[in-house]
């Protein structure tokens, strides 16, 4: 008798990474057909609706097929690659295209054999959120030359990296069916390299155990080249190629890149922003309203608490006294601390806060918030928003610290922007605009006098929070920054 061993591909399914999220764009793939991969490699990298995760494959095997090229948006629980898995086995052909593999025959009635003694068993302990795989007492296998983790560096936010990084994608780049190693690198080096358009199979590492630091991605950065036209005509092409022939009558001028559109394509944190605000738009009533405040006593705090040596290495701005404020306010009115449940009609009043900060990101619009920031100390507080601005910046915001949120403060101040008509999360009944701080005339103890000023801005949802409530947070916010110390006389 025969025994037959079973070479069939384990297909591997986009897992939910976000606690809810229906789909993730495929950022960039590690492994290509024919690569061995082990129980914990990492082999892709998606960016879902909240953040960018890395995916590690759960199990040992081959690389058969990559079902979907980068930049592909997949629905959770679609497979995205095939390993072989029989111990041992020889890889099958890789195919010429992983758009799509095709199905492996199967005996019509032959009967499923045992597993090898040698394999790893099935059941083992999630390694990702919204996995749901079984548990067992197996071991899962250590990753191999993983370096101790470094301290990040800050993250260029804005200008040309990004720019360029969308341009590669629109063009194109990738190195699909290319077999290399990974290189070895931080995931805050990893987004680095993205931004800015570098390929990290390219830089030779200097780092210890051979990982890649953020100076080698800097170093291989070459100076920009132009841009190669999106449609040009025959003459465009005839007059690169002689530089020297005369030019009779000068081409029709497109713009600064030689290219009259550029289109991004709306997805990952941006298209989740999108639909959020739309829906928040359209479904809660907005109402602003606004306040303009004397915050030189609120300034004058700010700089006494920064030589204080209880603060000392903490992030002291007028952002944590203007949270503060707010925290103050809601334990004073807590009603305004609440959210409308349509389905059950119902007003849901929270007490606690997770304090929303609305951060700018290459990535887009994302609002981590501080859970529980009702119970923190003025240095706890200050703390939290150190770590959380940080966290964004270097694109490390996890899908966790984007939920649950019950109110938000975001400073359009920091754009030299005096105020706004913010939008609220959905789930949330008030969201705080606060405005640049400015010096400007003001009347002060009878006479006008230069006085540090601010506008604030209070939207909220009008279902369940009223004018009164609404005006009564927003006064006693602005009192507070006006009159530092009732932050200890009204707490």
């Amino acid at each position: 008798m025969t025994t037959m061993t079973d070479t069939s591909p384990r297909e591997f399914k986009m897992p939910d990474v976000g606690e809810g999220l229906t789909e993730a764009e495929i950022l960039k793939w590690y492994v290509q057909p024919g690569d061995t991969v082990t129980d914990g490699q990492i082999v892709c990298e998606v960016e879902t609706a909240k953040a960018a995760v890395e995916l590690p494959i759960p199990y040992d095997g081959v690389v058969r097929a990559l079902h979907f090229p980068e930049g592909t948006t997949v629905d959770v629980g679609t497979s995205i690659i095939a390993v072989d898995v029989a111990g041992g086995a020889a890889p099958a052909e890789p195919e010429p295209s992983a758009a799509k593999p095709e199905p492996a025959a199967k005996p019509a009635a032959a009967p499923k054999p045992a597993a090898p003694a040698a394999k790893k068993p099935e059941g083992r302990k999630p390694v990702l959120v919204g996995y749901g795989v079984a548990e067992s007492s197996t071991k899962r296998r250590p990753r191999k030359g993983v370096p101790a983790a470094a301290a990040p560096a800050e993250d260029t936010l804005y200008g040309a990296s990004a720019l360029q990084s969308v341009q590669g994608e629109l063009n194109g780049h990738g190195q699909h069916g290319v077999t290399v190693a990974r290189p070895l690198a931080k995931p805050p080096v990893r987004k680095l390299a993205k931004d800015l358009g570098v390929d990290l199979a390219t830089i030779t590492p200097s780092g210890p155990d051979g990982i890649i630091t953020r100076e080698d991605v800097h170093a291989a950065v070459a100076p920009p080249q132009a841009p190669e036209p999106v449609a040009a005509a025959p003459a465009a092409t005839a007059t690169t190629a002689a530089p020297a022939a005369s030019v009779t009558a000068p081409a029709p001028v497109a713009s600064y890149d030689g290219a009259r559109e550029t289109r991004v394509p709306i997805k990952g944190v941006r298209k989740a922003t999108a639909a959020a605000m739309v829906g928040s738009a359209f479904t809660a009533p907005h109402v602003t309203e606004f306040v303009t405040v004397d915050v030189t006593r609120t300034m004058k705090l700010v700089e006494e608490l920064k030589q204080d040596k209880e603060l000392a290495g903490l992030r002291v701005n007028p952002l944590l006294l203007i949270a503060k404020a707010l925290l103050v306010a809601i334990r004073r009115n807590p009603e305004i601390n609440a959210s409308w449940d349509e389905a059950a009609q119902e007003i849901v009043v929270k007490h606690y806060v997770n304090l929303g900060i609305a951060a700018a990101t290459p990535r887009g619009l994302i609002v981590p918030n501080i859970k529980d920031a009702h119970a923190k100390t003025l240095p706890q507080l200050a703390e939290s928003l150190g770590e959380l601005v940080a966290t964004a910046r270097e694109g490390r915001t996890s899908p966790a610290a984007m939920q649950g949120g019950t109110v938000t403060i975001t400073n359009v101040g920091v754009f030299g922007i005096d105020t706004g008509t913010p939008i609220l999360n959905p789930g949330e009944s008030a969201i705080l605009a606060v405005g640049s701080i400015k010096l400007q005339p003001w009347v002060h103890k009878g006479k006008v006098k230069p006085r540090q000023v601010t506008t604030l801005a209070l939207s909220f949802d009008h279902r369940l929070v009223d004018g009164e409530l609404g005006s009564k947070v927003l006064s006693d916010v602005a009192a507070i920054l006006e009159q530092p110390k009732r932050l200890i006389t009204w707490a």
